[in-house]
């Protein structure tokens, strides 16, 4: 698979590189941080709230609206899924790591999405991103074989367990059958191994990194 930098002009559709905060002492915090040989996602991070950087990216990179901080870590390589938010995402990258990435307009009748339409971008160690709200994303992935150490800022309480019944299928409900957590839109893939009542809805292959 195509691999191009963060840097690149294609990106630009998809974010921008954080240059004005630094993350010098997040980066150094999430490095602490465990590194499974699967896929673990926490949304908020006591250790990597405690940074200089919580304070600067809620001013800065939100407005000071109240935000959280997480990580993604461990080993990856696939896509599995696309989901997207109603707002911009932050990715601080401890690690070299792989973002696949594509676009919420490509989304088609029935809330499919064709696979072929994802690009891959390398976000190197010590790098942040912003992910804008409709760009489609999810796990990052590890380059050839290798762990994966990113830190996630979100609004807080994105991604938490969802409080009210949501719709079950898109055929009911539209887009409301995507919802699998608070501000978290999901579309999944048949071989994704997602939990039952995941929108099936990625079209092609299952993306794999190293191919």
């Amino acid at each position: 698979m195509k691999i191009l930098s963060v840097t690149d002009p294609a990106f630009r559709k998809y974010g921008r590189l954080i240059d004005n905060v630094d993350l010098t002492e997040l980066v150094e915090a999430l490095g602490k941080q465990p590194v499974p040989e699967g896929v673990v996602y926490e949304p908020s991070v006591e250790a990597l709230e405690a940074t200089s950087a919580m304070e600067a990216l809620t001013r800065v990179a939100f407005g000071e609206m109240p935000i959280q901080i997480g990580y993604c870590n461990g080993h990856n390589e696939l896509l599995n899924a696309v989901e997207y938010h109603r707002n911009s995402e932050l990715n601080i990258a401890a690690t070299d790591a792989i973002l696949l990435l594509g676009m919420q307009q490509d989304i088609e009748e029935g809330f499919t999405y064709d696979t072929a339409k994802m690009e891959a971008f390398l976000l190197p160690a010590g790098k942040g991103v912003e992910i804008y709200a409709t760009t489609l994303h999810y796990a990052p992935c590890g380059v050839d074989g290798a762990g994966f150490q990113v830190a996630i800022v979100l609004p807080r309480g994105t991604n938490y367990p969802l409080e009210k019944p949501h719709g079950r299928s898109v055929e009911e409900a539209g887009e409301d059958a995507l919802i699998t957590a608070v501000n978290k839109w999901l579309i999944g893939h048949g071989e994704g191994g997602l939990d039952a009542g995941s929108h099936i809805g990625l079209k092609g292959k299952n993306l794999n990194v190293n191919e």
